[in-house]
């Protein structure tokens, strides 16, 4: 059979909810932050990152969690055809929080749960047989239902002639060795959990652990004599995680001295945080071993993954790309705190963002002063809102392969944001005070606190005023404002759009809007979409050109403009969103007023009823779409 999938991961899939206070007790936490977690899923996570086609077998609840880690593994790139939805079982969870640099106290919450209710039943033959290599977990080997399942999976490895490699994972707690709430320690002697690993140790081809897992495995907390007794029972290579130091490999005997065997040394870097390092390593090990990598080498993947993991808060989302990976051992960092490296940040989040987007067709009705002029009641104007909602929802089921999306605002469109939440819509919301020059945050006084409260998936958008030709004070104190908003949107991992419109009253060329951006860029702002006006048709090429060669030179991993339409009569926003079809950097459009604003003006005069709006506003919507789709 073909193989067409790279590892194929058994076991935990939980919920992390990680303490964002750092330093302290998980009793005094006062917040969390929620990811995906477990131990095969976070590798799973860590080699699709960097190219690997993965695939996860395991249990998930029948609710909201279950729901969360199958959607994160599908943007993740996870084959999620054998994890199975449980409908007796909730979805585990843990607890978890950094203390210092050597404490990190965590609780599962894992009493009945789904994960530990895999069974053989759940092993599909097929997805074993289109696999290169089987990954297991040592957890998974801790009770009766689950060891039957790892076993089956590791039988069907070896009819298919596919490489059969165990993560230690000793988790004492999850052996009944420790007191439920004590999921930090990390060794308890067990001469029954030894006697069960070796028993599964002879099947493996590669064995995969800490110091303390092997001295588990192996019956002995001298490691030299440990491994020596799982060499024993298992012909399998050894990777042994020495954390800061590297690791070790061992193939053959075992050497009188750890050292004697290939050593790769790891990199020197602040450790933050050492909750998941250990499947980043083996993530990164996995790139290098199923890609025909030498031993070195795969360690040197390895060991990076491992670094990045323990620079950073969380598990999985703290994995490199592949592009990350190899540009940090290519270049190293400037910084011992390497989540203080701004470059290798960038990197990280252009390169692990959600899902790729080829365009995004846009409704835009965020806007508040404009519908203020029409009507002083907000309850009115957010009843208009929902009728754009309306529009869009519908036209989405009219054009079922186009990706659309809506620009809505939460002081007057809150009740249409919601309606709009679950349609698969892209949507966007602004953070902008209308008309601040220069720019002020809707919302009250603290930014971060005003988006901390929107949702994960919604993209921030700002609209400044701004020129390149702007008064030094000015520059400054907008610049200071946008550099705030970004931080606050990576903080948050809210995507970012800018749109940069020059003052009416300054005079613009060619060069204006490509010199504003090069201006933010300059200034570390890095905004995942451009929102910008259509160029005059004499400058059409020679913007487009100038706006091109700025992304390309900053940040080659920019999703792409979006073309606005400034109120411009249908006619001339059509035939420019026609041509902008054909710039592999637009990647669709966000129009208002030009949809909506005939609509708008008759509506809050009650010249026409809601069907009425809705029927002008799908017409102008659908006459854009069909502009963008004509090319």
């Amino acid at each position: 059979m073909v193989k067409t999938v790279d590892a194929v991961m058994i076991g935990r899939a939980g919920v992390d909810l990680y303490g964002e206070q750092i330093g302290g007790r998980l009793e005094d936490m006062g917040s969390f932050a929620k990811y995906i977690g477990g131990s095969p899923t976070n590798t799973a996570i860590g080699a699709a990152r960097l190219g690997l086609n993965t695939a996860l077998i395991t249990r998930v609840g029948n609710d909201a969690m279950g729901r969360f880690i199958r959607e994160e593994l599908q943007r993740e790139g996870v084959n999620t055809a054998a994890v199975r939805t449980d409908p007796d079982r909730l979805t585990a969870l843990v607890l978890l929080g950094i203390r210092d640099q050597v404490s990190f106290p965590l609780i599962f919450y894992r009493e009945n749960c789904a994960d530990m209710a895999i069974s053989v039943d759940d092993i599909d033959e097929a997805l074993i047989a289109s696999a290169r290599a089987v990954v297991t977990s040592g957890t998974h080997f801790s009770t009766p239902g689950t060891k039957a399942a790892s076993l089956r999976a590791l039988e069907l490895a070896a009819k298919h002639d596919a490489a059969r490699i165990i993560d230690l994972d000793y988790r004492p707690v999850l052996w009944g060795l420790a007191d439920k709430g004590d999921g930090e320690t990390r060794f308890v002697s067990s001469q029954s959990v030894t006697s069960h690993l070796q028993e599964v140790l002879s099947h493996m081809d590669v064995v995969v652990g800490t110091e303390e897992e092997i001295h588990i495995a192996g019956g002995s907390t001298d490691t030299l004599e440990a491994l020596r007794a799982i060499r024993a029972v298992s012909q399998a290579t050894f990777v042994v995680k020495l954390g800061a130091q590297g690791c070790v490999v061992i193939e053959g005997a075992v050497p009188e001295r750890l050292e004697q065997g290939l050593m790769v040394e790891g990199f020197p870097i602040e450790v933050f945080n050492v909750l998941g390092a250990g499947d980043a390593f083996m993530g990164g090990l996995l790139r290098g071993y199923l890609r025909g990598e030498d031993w070195h080498t795969a360690c040197r993947y390895a060991n990076a993954c491992g670094a990045f993991a323990v620079s950073r808060h969380a598990c999985a989302p703290s994995y490199p790309s592949e592009e990350e990976m190899q540009t940090f051992i290519a270049h190293g960092s400037d910084h011992f705190r390497l989540r203080e490296d701004e470059a290798l940040n960038q990197l990280h989040w252009s390169t692990t963002r959600q899902g790729e987007l080829p365009e995004v067709l846009a409704f835009a009705f965020d806007h508040r002063s404009q519908l203020e002029a029409l009507c002083d009641d907000p309850a009115k104007i957010g009843d208009f809102k929902r009728l754009c909602a309306e529009v869009t929802a519908e036209a989405v089921a009219r054009h079922p392969d186009r990706q659309l999306g809506a620009l809505c605002d939460h002081r007057l469109g809150q009740e249409a944001l919601f309606d709009m939440a679950e349609g698969g819509l892209w949507l966007a919301a602004p953070i902008e005070l209308p008309g601040s020059r220069p720019l002020r945050f809707e919302g009250g006084p603290s930014l971060a606190g005003t988006l901390r409260a929107w949702p994960k998936g919604q993209v921030v958008k700002c609209l400044c005023y701004t020129h390149p030709d702007d008064g030094d004070a000015m520059w400054q104190e907008q610049r200071a404002t946008l550099l705030e908003l970004f931080t606050a949107t990576r903080e948050l991992g809210l995507e970012l759009l800018l749109e940069f419109i020059p003052p009416a009253d300054m005079p613009k060329d060619t060069t204006t809007l490509a010199r504003s951006m090069t201006q933010a860029y300059e200034a570390g702002i890095f905004p995942d979409w451009w929102k910008l006006p259509a160029p005059e048709a004499d400058n059409w090429e020679a913007e487009w050109d100038a706006w091109n060669k700025v992304i390309e030179t900053h940040d080659p991993h920019c999703r792409g403009v979006l073309l606005l339409g400034l109120a411009a009569p249908r006619a001339d926003v059509r035939a420019s969103i026609a041509r902008a079809s054909e710039q592999p950097l637009c990647k669709g459009f966000a129009v208002g007023r030009t949809i909506f604003g005939e609509a708008a003006e008759a509506w809050f005069a009650g010249r026409v009823d809601d069907a009425g709006a809705k029927a002008l506003m799908s017409a102008a919507l659908d006459d854009l779409i069909a502009a963008w789709s004509a090319s």
